[in-house]
């Protein structure tokens, strides 16, 4: 096992990643109680979609080539799509977001973990299906690192100077900087205060790796996919950033990647 970070053994990675991948048999044949109808089916829909984000993200962690995520990526997407049905018919809201984009930095962050796989795997056709979620439910046009993830795959994104979590703002900014230089140090900064501002706001995975006994635990990685995605879509040198939490690995991937994609994109030659 050639694990990209340090704090699991090739035990701890079996058992967990048979436990996410189990998730949906598990629900399928096991009940839950619900207060009103639908509850039991969104709260069930809700649990596979996270086991099967967990394990897309432990399977990475765990040093699986990157060539085996595509298939756990395709399952996260179509179990947010599965859930996100659920939850419409359980709240009587056809177009009901499945992550609370405005009021939890959580949500964000596992908004832009997504989409920032879909981009670095160049898969934009999952992309378009992912984001399709969001933007039905009003988030278009909200908030800037929102757009800027997508303008350069998906037609019709907006230009926008505003944005929900200040703990993005460094990798805005890096957007946005004047020069190559100061471009990289922005991303370079906002990596190194990642995990401690997710810790300031109580993410429920932060410091996960502490709770590992054996082969036990509730850790799968802490990895800053958004900041990949955004050196690669906007040509930000990352030759040193040497963090823990950088896929750089996976920006390689995206960068030097010959396959086709649905939605071709302009990389070689970004604007800035």
């Amino acid at each position: 096992m050639k694990r990209r970070q340090p704090f699991i053994t090739e035990a701890y990675y079996k058992n967990l990643v048979g436990f996410y991948d189990s998730s949906e048999s598990y629900w399928s044949m096991h009940n839950l109680e619900e207060d009103f109808p639908g509850q039991e089916a969104s709260l069930k829909a809700f649990e596979v979609k996270q086991d099967s984000l967990g394990a897309l993200i432990i399977k990475y962690t765990a040093g699986e080539s990157i060539s085996e995520l595509y298939e756990p990526l395709e399952r996260v997407v179509r179990n947010f799509e599965v859930y996100q049905k659920a939850l419409a018919e359980y709240e009587g809201v056809p177009n009901i977001s499945p992550l609370d984009l405005e009021d939890s930095p959580a949500d964000f962050e596992e908004f832009v973990q997504v989409a920032s796989l879909c981009i670095l795997l160049h898969r934009n056709d999952l992309l378009a299906r992912f984001v399709h979620l969001t933007d039905a439910a009003g988030f278009n046009s909200e908030d800037t690192l929102y757009e800027d993830l997508l303008r350069k795959n998906l037609a019709g994104r907006t230009d926008i100077d505003e944005w929900f979590h200040p703990v993005y703002t460094k990798l805005i900014r890096s957007v946005y900087a004047s020069s190559k230089a100061e471009a990289s140090k922005l991303l370079n900064e906002y990596c190194c205060q990642w995990y401690e501002s997710f810790g300031e706001l109580q993410a429920s995975w932060h410091d996960s790796h502490l709770s590992i006994d054996g082969d036990d635990g509730s850790y799968f990685g802490y990895w800053a996919f958004e900041a990949g995605a955004i050196a690669f879509l906007y040509g930000i040198y990352d030759d040193k950033i040497d963090h823990m939490i950088y896929p750089k690995d996976l920006v390689e991937y995206a960068r030097n990647y010959t396959g086709s994609t649905v939605v071709q994109t302009n990389v070689l030659n970004p604007e800035r």
